[in-house]
């Protein structure tokens, strides 16, 4: 199975907040982001395991700032750490005023998904090659993430 460097997984994914996505003040629903943070991070986890993937946790959010209706929404995932059947993809939301272009960061997120094989059943995935120092380091927290998920997960089986 051959590796494949994180830049092979680097997605971007952009939409309008719509009336319908926002709640009476005309923000943004968070579960509205969180639902934009799935898609986007399940588009670099395929793009990486170039098979079908399903969710399998997501750590927390944060919200800096809200989303107007009519701003751009723009997420940018990759993958940051391959593990064996999952790997941990981390997404950052941006939000755009396209009258003034001006960005603001609003929330990431790390999320981990597993790839599946034909018959729904976990698979193994190529290993990540990070090349950039970003990239380095984040693979080195990721690591350090996951044994904190296993953690928590090993504590609410007790």
């Amino acid at each position: 199975m051959q590796a494949r460097p994180v830049r092979e997984s680097i997605s971007e994914y952009s939409e309008f907040a719509l009336p319908n996505d926002t709640n009476a003040l005309g923000t943004m629903l968070g579960g509205r982001v969180m639902h934009l943070v799935d898609l986007a991070g399940g588009l670099a986890a395929m793009r990486h395991a170039r098979r079908p993937v399903v969710t399998a946790s997501i750590d927390h959010m944060n919200f800096l700032h809200p989303v107007h209706v009519g701003q751009l929404v723009v997420l940018r995932s990759s993958v940051n750490r391959v593990f064996r059947t999952s790997m941990e993809v981390g997404v950052t939301v941006m939000v755009e005023d396209m009258t003034t272009g001006e960005r603001k960061h609003t929330s990431s997120a790390y999320l981990t998904f597993v790839a599946l094989g034909e018959k729904g059943e976990p698979v193994e995935i190529p290993p990540v090659i990070p090349e950039t120092r970003d990239e380095k380091r984040r693979y080195e927290e990721a690591g350090q993430r996951r044994e904190y998920r296993l953690q928590l997960r090993r504590r609410a089986k007790n």
